[in-house]
């Protein structure tokens, strides 16, 4: 049974630091792509950061409205993808969900953010 477990969330004022992250039990990430995405009350889900697991550093790619203010990154060894978010924002408010990507696709239950 593949789970994706978010965690890291909370609330922080603007300008603040928030470190999400997103452990797979049931799932080796290898060969995925892992993302995150958030979706805002009333708004559609978006995504925000994306890794490819591929052994390496793995790929990255940002939403405009992020890069340079956030990273995802992976621990292969622990079976984890990570987001550190600098400089956060009022926008940012959202919550957070982990998604793997492959021949299925995963989603966990997410991790509200909220920053004032």
């Amino acid at each position: 049974h593949v789970q994706l477990v978010e965690s890291g969330g909370g609330s922080v004022q603007a300008g603040g630091t928030l470190t999400l992250s997103c452990a797979t039990p049931g799932l080796t990430p290898s060969g995925y792509c892992m993302g995150w995405f958030r979706q805002a009350p009333g708004k559609e889900r978006e995504g925000v950061a994306a890794i490819l697991i591929d052994g390496s550093d793995g790929s990255t790619n940002y939403a405009d409205s992020v890069e340079g203010r956030f990273t995802i990154s992976q621990d292969n060894a622990k079976n984890a993808v990570y987001l550190q978010m600098n400089s956060l924002k009022s926008e940012d408010t959202a919550h957070y969900y982990c998604a793997a990507g492959g021949l299925s696709i995963y989603w966990g239950q997410g991790t509200q953010v909220t920053v004032s």
